[in-house]
């Protein structure tokens, strides 16, 4: 049977929001707290947790989660040395594939992840991305085949080229409510007043 695994990316610091949003409560947990909880409900492992910005204020949030906490002292330079990051950590573990999931998709679930593992085990393809908003996105699943790439990037620069230039290998999922995302104040005011 095939072991997936989960980065969550939580280096990041808010700019816009002038806070950290991984440590925001929706529904009586921190959006990171959430999305490890539906890490942990869907059986990814390991959980991988890379912060940067506070990193001291979000590895205290989340104690007793059995969540493993990598520090990227990089974290300024972007996203791409996140995911580097993320996978030498990945690497000490034997896993055939891992998601990379960001922490302020409120309306990530368990039950997504596991489509996500199901379509790749069915289509049999390298990458397993999200479409919303007419585009690929997060989270998205790449098997092991992808690792030695995804430990190169640095930088700003994500995943989506990875994924744009192995459009072949890649089996879309819909998720519609993947296109809210929580960047500012305004953002997170919407999102609470649906509750």
């Amino acid at each position: 049977m095939s072991k997936t695994g989960i980065i969550i990316l939580a280096a990041g610091s808010s700019f816009r929001m002038g806070e950290p949003k991984q440590l925001m409560k929706y529904k009586n947990k921190t959006f990171l707290q959430h999305i490890i909880g539906e890490a942990k409900n869907a059986g990814l492992d390991p959980v991988i947790c890379v912060t940067g910005y506070q990193s001291e204020l979000i590895t205290k949030s989340v104690i007793g989660m059995d969540v493993s906490i990598v520090y990227n002292p990089q974290w300024t330079e972007g996203m791409g040395t996140g995911i580097s990051t993320g996978i030498k950590q990945v690497l000490l573990s034997d896993v055939d594939s891992v998601i990379l999931a960001v922490s302020d998709q409120p309306y990530v679930s368990s039950d997504l992840f596991e489509m996500m593992i199901k379509w790749k085990d069915q289509s049999r393809k390298g990458i397993v991305a999200c479409t919303y908003a007419g585009t690929l996105g997060t989270p998205v699943l790449f098997s092991k085949d992808y690792f030695s790439r995804l430990q190169l990037l640095n930088g700003n620069q994500g995943a989506k080229n990875i994924v744009k230039v192995n459009l072949p290998d890649v089996c879309p999922v819909e998720f519609e409510k993947g296109i809210i995302d929580i960047d500012t104040k305004e953002d997170y005011e919407n999102l609470i007043s649906e509750i």
